[in-house]
């Protein structure tokens, strides 16, 4: 079953405490507009080998999701696990690739070098930042009778499992779920920036089942993202939805059969790839069919290969679409 209850923490970062021992965490205190505290305990090792998490931060965050989230300061806000809100999915939303994660040790000597630098890099400078306002998805905690554990505050309360959640091992299947993904948010308002920062274990499945979250076998093959979505033409001169186009990218050394294959837009509907294959190196620019959305309040678009499975996929925002005839590159 999912976890028992999925939102997102928006709040100020006012404190921050690096553990070190046998099941080390990342803690964050936060307070929001109505001066309720809180405690983000995201992890940095895993319980399970290989222990060092997968990381990644995108400095530069665009994503429609941004758009739908609560207000900056409001505190616990409890999210549905589904597409088009708020919710993140990794996997479905296009968010972030196992390729693009790594590995990285929860301490180790010197500057720079471990995932408690990496998160200090942008914590710190959130609570450097009085425009700066900290989005933590995940799943509650609290409030409690007794003080905070780590920063004293009374009631405790806060957040956890602040990483992907799907995908897991048999150990932790019971909390797999879609659209229940965890992760950091950072708005730095004086700049008009989001940064990102996405966990996940190494003992995770990047291919899950879309009503479950539980892991499925992949073929070898999906795991090289071959076929790439290099562009589209999402906001055509003068609106006409005839002249959208998306263009992919064979980025192997050999031609692949494109046979059965399918794009997948942010509702789920679904287009045949219109050629048999794609040679080495080649690009194919395809027309979007009538029922196919690209929206120009920003989407998504997705490649499925034969089993359903996803290849790679891209976001955009409504900020990408807002100039007609303009190619979206991805």
């Amino acid at each position: 079953m999912p976890l028992n209850s999925y939102g997102v923490l928006s709040a100020r970062v006012i404190d921050i405490r690096r553990e070190t021992g046998d099941t080390p965490h990342y803690q964050i205190h936060l307070v929001d507009n109505d001066d309720r505290h809180y405690r983000a305990a995201v992890n940095v090792e895993s319980s399970q080998q290989p222990s060092d998490l997968l990381y990644f931060a995108a400095d530069n965050f665009q994503h429609p999701l941004t758009a739908a989230l609560p207000p900056a300061g409001s505190g616990w806000n409890k999210l549905a696990s589904q597409p088009g809100g708020a919710a993140l999915d990794y996997l479905r939303a296009n968010i972030v690739t196992r390729e693009q994660m790594r590995p990285v040790p929860p301490d180790a000597e010197g500057p720079n070098n471990d995932l408690a630098d990496f998160l200090d890099h942008y914590v710190r400078r959130a609570q450097q930042d009085p425009t700066a306002t900290a989005y933590l998805h995940g799943e509650p905690w609290g409030p409690e009778d007794t003080p905070d554990k780590v920063f004293g505050f009374q009631p405790g309360n806060g957040v956890h499992n602040i990483h992907m959640n799907q995908g897991n091992s048999q150990q932790y299947q019971e909390d797999d779920g879609v659209w229940q993904d965890g992760g950091i948010l950072l708005h730095f308002a004086a700049e008009n920036r989001w940064v990102a920062v996405f966990l996940a274990f190494q003992t995770q499945s990047w291919h899950t089942d879309d009503e479950t979250g539980h892991a499925l076998p992949a073929p070898e093959e999906t795991e090289t993202a071959p076929i790439r979505v290099v562009a589209a033409m999402v906001n055509p001169v003068g609106g006409g939805r005839e002249n959208e186009t998306i263009t992919l990218l064979n980025t192997s050394d050999h031609t692949i059969s494109l046979v059965g294959w399918t794009l997948a837009d942010a509702q789920k509907n679904t287009m045949p790839l219109p050629v048999s294959d794609i040679a080495a190196g080649q690009t194919l620019q395809i027309p979007a069919t009538d029922d196919f959305q690209l929206g120009n309040d920003g989407g998504q678009i997705t490649i499925l290969n034969p089993h359903g499975l996803k290849v790679h996929g891209v976001t955009y925002t409504a900020e990408h679409a807002s100039t007609e005839g303009r190619t979206v590159q991805f």
